[in-house]
């Protein structure tokens, strides 16, 4: 506190001029003012240049009356009285800022006994309360525009305020706020008339799908799948397929506002991106009644019921059997028929397919060899024990495509000199896709 004190003593004055006057001087200000010393007021603090980084992604720092504000870098403040073409007000920073009324340097005025009433005079710019204080003149100053823009821009992001009405006499803004509880209320504000805000969204609407009215401006916003184009108030689709290849399984097909998965002929899709065989063998196929179903991955294939071809006739299911030793002379007593499906480019070393023989005879050595269908080199036959073998799959086969390959088991007996075998006609169908 600084306290000066003087002390009239001329004799040439009356006593009546004879004052003691205590200046006190608070140098105590609000948030976002410093007191001046030489000016004997509170200014404004520019946070802008003082708080290092003080907004954040790019945004434009803009200072005002006791603090700041972070605005994006192409907007604008439109001001607009109704009448007269709408101009761009300026940046805050480019305004000085005033000191609040209720920071003002105050002067106590203390008479002395030897003073006159209606003698105290203050220093220029102040005036005498009923206090005895002597207080600066403080004109009423209007909401400044930057901060009122930027009060209404966070109340109508937090609680969606809502514009009641505007009275041009009293220069009365009303607001409501809705949408969250501690967002229940409703206040006014004492604004220039330059300060009333024109609805954009009413009317022409100047965005192509939603418009949000804020103030001195609006905001265009796209519906799911849309982006802002260029110009802020267009929208335009975004192409989902374009951010990955693994969007769907298969096929990923761009819509507006959106996309959609596709499945290939033979498959159905699954959930939203994942694609699953159809079983046409259960849904309905084509084959003959002499003819059997076989539901591969992607599509379905018929084959004859009796696979048998002379001299072989039919025993069981899938299976053919020569029922005379001298005309099957050379050949396989016996050829069993089975089918399996793998998708295309399945990973590799893959175990496929188990061969197992059916009878078993003391002091018996069966050995297992692929005898035909491996030109390629693409299998190999594993044997697992005496009596069973696994077919390893070597190379990834691409298809859609049809492999058949025999697989022999020999059994024989060296101390009695026998020798016997058996033959698996394995027809594999490899379907056109990975899945």
């Amino acid at each position: 506190r600084l306290i000066n004190q003087s002390l009239n003593q001329s004799t040439n004055q009356s006593i009546e001029d004879q004052i003691l006057i205590l200046p006190y001087f608070y140098s105590q200000c609000t948030d976002g003012y410093t007191f001046d010393m030489e000016r004997q007021e509170c200014k404004d603090i520019n946070e802008c240049t003082t708080v290092p980084d003080a907004c954040k992604g790019g945004m434009r720092c803009i200072n005002h009356f006791g603090g700041y504000f972070c605005l994006p870098q192409n907007a604008q403040i439109i001001v607009s009285n109704g009448d007269d073409e709408p101009t761009v007000a300026p940046l805050v920073e480019e305004q000085r800022p005033l000191a609040p009324a209720p920071a003002l340097p105050v002067r106590r005025v203390i008479q002395s006994p030897f003073q006159s009433q209606g003698t105290m005079q203050c220093a220029t710019g102040f005036v005498v309360d009923e206090l005895n204080y002597c207080r600066g003149k403080s004109k009423p100053t209007q909401l400044n525009l930057a901060l009122l823009a930027f009060l209404i821009a966070l109340l109508y992001s937090m609680c969606q305020v809502v514009l009641l009405e505007y009275h041009n006499g009293p220069e009365i803004l009303t607001f409501s706020t809705s949408a969250l509880p501690f967002c229940n209320f409703s206040f006014n504000l004492l604004v220039p008339p330059c300060l009333a805000d024109v609805n954009e969204c009413e009317g022409s609407n100047p965005c192509q799908h939603q418009c949000y009215n804020i103030m001195g401006s609006f905001i265009c916003q796209c519906e799911q799948g849309y982006e802002l184009a260029s110009n802020q108030a267009s929208c335009q689709d975004i192409d989902e397929c374009a951010f990955s290849s693994y969007m769907c399984q298969w096929q990923c097909v761009n819509q507006p506002g959106g996309y959609v998965c596709a499945c290939p002929e033979g498959y159905q899709l699954q959930g939203n991106r994942m694609c699953q065989d159809i079983d046409e063998c259960e849904t309905g196929n084509n084959c003959r009644e002499d003819e059997m179903c076989w539901n591969y991955f992607g599509g379905f294939r018929c084959y004859p019921r009796n696979p048998c071809h002379e001299p072989y006739v039919k025993t069981g299911e899938g299976r053919c059997s020569c029922q005379s030793p001298t005309v099957c002379r050379g050949l396989p007593p016996s050829i069993v028929y089975k089918y399996m499906s793998i998708s295309s480019e399945r990973s590799v070393p893959a175990d496929i397919f188990q061969i197992q023989a059916t009878s078993v005879y003391p002091n018996m050595l069966n050995t297992f060899r692929v005898k035909s269908g491996n030109e390629g080199g693409e299998f190999f036959l594993r044997r697992s024990s005496n009596v069973s073998a696994m077919l390893v799959m070597t190379k990834p086969l691409t298809g859609p495509r049809e492999h058949v390959v025999d697989l022999e088991m020999v059994t024989h007996n060296n101390a009695l000199n026998y020798r016997s075998s058996s033959l698996l006609r394995l027809t594999i169908i490899v379907g056109p896709y990975a899945f």
